[in-house]
């Protein structure tokens, strides 16, 4: 975890005009429709937009987007999900993904299962409740391929509604570049999504 002192920087006008030109989100959900998401899995299973948000219920499945794939980034988004629920936001996954396949930042603040929101499922695991049932929250992920100490690795920094959590450092670079996508896990899970933006990151 980087615990922050940071340090005071003076820029000039041209320098703020170039940061800002550098770090610009692109929106991946246009609040009214699914145009460039598509849905993997069931028949029976749900993805719709309500009142400006994407709402996922049904059998298992994913919602993915089909822009990318994306290597190094920053990734933000709101989610909400239900008392009981289960769903997931996935990252360097394939355009045509199961469960098993790309990295899953959780989201569960009350299911059976006990590995909560914050997260890196199967790599890094948080089990307090850090967001209640049926309350939105930012999740912030930024990805990036790096070398440490001669080693090439994957960087993935984790954060929850401000406060980062944890810098996971994953040596075996287990998934390539690849896409978003959200999960729907079961039909007692009831997911919804607001925002969903990428700010695409140098090599």
């Amino acid at each position: 975890m980087w615990v922050g002192l940071t340090p005071a920087i003076t820029t000039s006008a041209d320098d703020s005009a170039s940061s800002s030109s550098e770090e610009s989100w692109t929106t991946l959900f246009d609040g009214k429709t699914l145009e460039g998401w598509e849905k993997v899995g069931r028949d029976d299973s749900h993805w719709e937009v309500e009142d400006g948000v994407i709402k996922g219920t049904g059998r298992p499945s994913m919602l993915v987007n089909t822009s990318g794939p994306y290597k190094n980034f920053r990734y933000r988004c709101e989610v909400k999900i239900n008392d009981g629920g289960n769903s997931g936001v996935y990252f360097r996954t394939t355009r045509k993904p199961g469960f098993m396949d790309g990295y899953e930042a959780q989201v569960d603040s009350t299911h059976t299962d006990p590995i909560r929101t914050g997260s890196l499922y199967g790599f890094c695991h948080v089990y307090p409740q850090l967001v209640k049932p049926d309350t939105w929250f930012t999740y912030e992920i930024e990805v990036k391929e790096d070398n440490w100490r001669g080693r090439d690795m994957l960087r993935i920094k984790i954060t929850v509604d401000g406060n980062e959590l944890y810098e996971y450092m994953d040596f075996e670079k287990t998934y390539g570049p690849g896409h978003f996508a959200f999960q729907q896990h079961d039909p007692g899970s009831v997911v919804h999504i607001r925002k969903a933006e990428v700010m695409p990151l140098a090599d």
